[in-house]
């Protein structure tokens, strides 16, 4: 197998794993990379609108 995969292949276990184990951390993750989203869209549309 090549290594990528192999890396690939626990890098999703490990996520697996973490999202059994810590539901809560997991969803405030989720949720934090909303907001971050969210305010760089609104940050993005109000340079735009700047303009």
């Amino acid at each position: 197998m090549k290594l990528k995969t192999v890396l690939t292949w626990a890098a999703v276990a490990f996520v697996l794993w973490w999202i059994i184990q810590q539901p809560t951390s997991a969803a405030h993750l989720v949720h934090n990379i909303g907001n971050v989203l969210t305010s760089a869209a609104h940050g993005l549309s109000d340079f735009i609108a700047s303009l």
